[in-house]
């Protein structure tokens, strides 16, 4: 049996409930900056978090839900400087305070750092996005206790494609046996399978609590802390009140 050596952590939806009330409203704030009459609401948001990575979401909005709109002759660079401005306010939100880590995620990170497990990211998010938040988190940046950032553009393909895993593990030197992921959306825990990881952790949020989470090995609805316990949806938590280090190697010594 293969020792559970490293956790590797999603950012958005699972870190801090950043979509919503973070990435949604900055892309709206860039769009408005930039003249664009186009608005996310929540509901429609929500649609296009089916898609992974902020510049394919906007390219499959003007393709689902905007075909009309005019396209400028070089569309590719159009994108991504509109989600080069959409970063920015991100990060200034994200420094402003305006986004807290979910219940138990501060916690069970500090547990594994002091139990000897290492840690990672791997997210679609832009390594700038990334960073805010840590430095939110954790204070002024390279304060964090992650090894591996695996963000953004590092891999051609997002999620649910396993390259920003396989990324990571191959920074890391880690067989994927050897490691716990921790997803909230459908999209991570097929990128986290694929990519050989057994042992899934999935903490809902309110855009992905309806999605298939078939094969995760637990599924709750936060990590839990003293003031708010952890409920779970799959799986067991043998009566524990939080996901904590000894769940996550007991889950792994059976996945």
């Amino acid at each position: 049996m293969t020792n559970l050596e490293a956790l590797i952590w999603d950012v958005d939806g699972t870190l801090a409930d950043t979509e919503r009330d973070g990435h949604r409203v900055a892309f709206n704030s860039a769009f408005s900056q930039a003249g664009l009459e186009w608005h996310w609401d929540v509901e429609m948001y929500g649609q296009l978090l089916k898609v992974t990575g902020g510049k394919e979401r906007i390219r499959y909005y003007l393709y689902r839900f905007n075909p009309a709109w005019e396209r400028p002759s070089d569309l590719d660079r159009f994108i991504a400087e509109l989600h080069r401005h959409k970063s920015e306010v991100f990060v200034s939100l994200m420094k402003e305070g305006r986004i807290p880590p979910r219940s138990g995620v501060i916690r069970l990170i500090d547990e594994a750092a002091a139990a000897g497990l290492r840690l990672a990211i791997a997210t679609t998010t832009t390594p700038a996005n990334v960073d805010a938040l840590l430095e939110q988190f954790f204070g002024r940046a390279g304060k964090h206790p992650f090894e591996v950032i695996a963000a953004g553009d590092v891999v051609p393909a997002k999620k649910p494609a396993p390259d920003i895993y396989l990324w990571a593990l191959e920074k890391m030197g880690l067989k994927p046996e050897a490691c716990v992921a921790i997803e909230d959306s459908h999209n991570g825990l097929l990128a986290a399978t694929s990519a050989g990881i057994s042992t899934v952790v999935i903490t809902l949020n309110g855009y992905t609590a309806n999605e298939d989470f078939t094969g995760a090995s637990l599924v709750v609805d936060q990590l839990g802390d003293s003031e708010n316990p952890a409920c779970v949806v799959a799986g067991e938590l043998n009566g524990a009140a939080v996901v904590d280090v000894g769940m996550l190697r007991r889950l792994h010594a059976v996945s």
